[in-house]
């Protein structure tokens, strides 16, 4: 999903510089010196407004393969641009009953297939759409923390609330995914909304957080003049509009972003980073004492598992599908 990258500074949330040879260990490259990531200096913002990286996206639904709500026992013009960043502007805020996975939480994610809802893992991550209130309730009712996926960067057709997104925002199609376009983040006040009541339904589900996809856009091919500090807002926006109804949010790859967002969000959520060689940004996450979980599609654990758990993070090995299956490395 990802392509290699040339080394960038690594630093820790608080501002530390982080050990060449620990990033080495997690497939993170060196560490050049530099101000703090955290800073958001105007050279870290030239550097990721500068990336190339294209990525594809694989952690998703797909139309025909939704998960079931069955338990089990075993754009080419340019509109006129939002520029007001309201909540985004400020830190988010954290209420006290926002749940903020620690490293050590195992978990499963599964959008294709029957729900299993009988493996043992402390927090499943499923399609908000597609999941029912009984089976989140049924994973509650067991102690399980219920994290709920939707699209936060693009527009799919299929949704219920299509309707919603006027066409000033809707971009380019997503590559491999036809059915799917970007959107023009840059429309705050619009995708506020829309996204705010994706949300809403989520926490009336039961969900006990959300999993925002796809806001990685502005190094993707949107159709819109997309740039770094309009990723950083609509992504703080998004944090904080999870918080404000209670719910804990994850940190979806945006791998140029992680030492930026760390503060932001609860738990980061990444795939395919040990095939990539880009774990090492992901300190950001764990010196906060927050859970990274990943997801390797095409290496073995034997490769990958021992360099995630040096590291501090849960990662799993899944199909492309995101069935049930899994393997866990701890």
């Amino acid at each position: 999903m990802f392509n290699n990258k040339s080394s960038k500074l690594l630093v820790s949330a608080a501002g530390g510089f982080v050990l060449a040879s620990t990033l080495a260990a997690c497939g993170g490259g060196n560490a050049d010196s530099g101000a703090s990531a955290a800073s958001q200096s105007p050279q870290l913002l030239a550097s990721m407004s500068n990336s190339t990286q294209k990525r594809q996206h694989f952690l998703k639904p797909r139309r025909t393969t939704s998960t079931t709500a069955t338990e089990t026992s075993t754009a080419t013009t340019t509109p006129t641009t939002d520029t007001t960043v309201g909540a985004a502007a400020a830190a988010t805020t954290y209420p006290s009953s926002v749940w903020v996975p620690t490293p050590g939480t195992s978990f499963q994610i599964q959008f294709s297939g029957t729900l299993n809802t009988s493996i043992n893992a402390k927090m499943y991550d499923i399609d908000a759409s597609d999941t029912s209130a009984t089976a989140i309730a049924s994973l509650k009712a067991k102690g399980i923390k219920v994290i709920c996926y939707f699209s936060a960067g693009s527009y799919e057709d299929w949704r219920e609330d299509a309707a919603s997104f006027p066409a000033s925002v809707l971009g380019n199609t997503l590559d491999g995914w036809p059915d799917e376009r970007w959107l023009d983040i840059r429309q705050l006040t619009v995708l506020r909304s829309i996204m705010g009541k994706r949300m809403d339904m989520a926490a009336s589900k039961g969900c006990d957080g959300v999993d925002p996809d796809n806001v990685d856009s502005y190094t993707n091919d949107t159709g819109f003049p997309l740039t770094a500090q309009d990723q950083l807002d609509y992504n703080k926006m998004i944090a904080q509009e999870a918080h404000n109804r209670n719910l804990s949010v994850g940190l979806k790859n945006d791998i140029e972003q992680v030492k930026v967002l760390a503060p932001y969000f609860d738990f980061a959520i990444n795939e395919e980073c040990f095939d990539y060689n880009e774990c090492g940004v992901y300190t950001a996450f764990t010196g906060l004492n927050k859970a990274v979980f990943g997801i390797e599609y095409s290496l073995a654990p034997t490769t990958f598992c021992p360099k995630a758990n040096a590291a501090n993070m849960d990662f799993l090995k899944k199909r492309l599908s995101l069935d049930a299956y899994r393997v866990s490395c701890r």
